[in-house]
């Protein structure tokens, strides 16, 4: 079950770095701003899932997508500062590992897309349903 939820975030991280085709190649590295609630001493399987998607899916950090990791150490009151900075770095899209960086990165911005991998969306209103977030 994680393993069909974290390919189900990848396709969504996926479709969201997607960019229009052009008449010529956009030398832009795609940027990832990956907020976590825990201590980066303990990342979890999600993370490390998370990487090894990316990879199959031929992503080498540091080559061609920049990851730009932020953790909270189950700190709440980090939240706002780590993502803010992530929003001034202009990253394409925010990964966000449970609820409490959620609820920050709805609250920092409208127009950057969040994909959360895990956490409960719906329980704490972050959307109406899964069907229609």
């Amino acid at each position: 079950m994680r393993k069909a939820v974290i390919r189900l975030t990848l396709s969504t991280l996926l479709l969201t770095l997607s960019f229009p085709a052009q008449a010529q190649q956009s030398s832009k590295v795609p940027r990832i701003g990956f907020l976590d609630f825990s201590f980066r001493s303990s990342e979890s399987a999600h993370v490390e899932a998370f990487r090894q998607g990316l990879r199959e899916l031929g992503y080498v950090e540091g080559k061609n997508i920049i990851i730009d990791y932020r953790y909270a150490e189950s700190q709440s009151d980090r939240l706002p500062a780590f993502v803010a900075d992530l929003v001034d770095l202009k990253v394409d899209v925010l990964v966000t590992l449970g609820t409490p960086p959620t609820v920050a990165a709805k609250g920092a911005t409208k127009t950057i897309p969040i994909v959360m991998i895990a956490g409960d969306a719906v329980g704490v209103g972050l959307v109406d349903s899964f069907a229609r977030p």
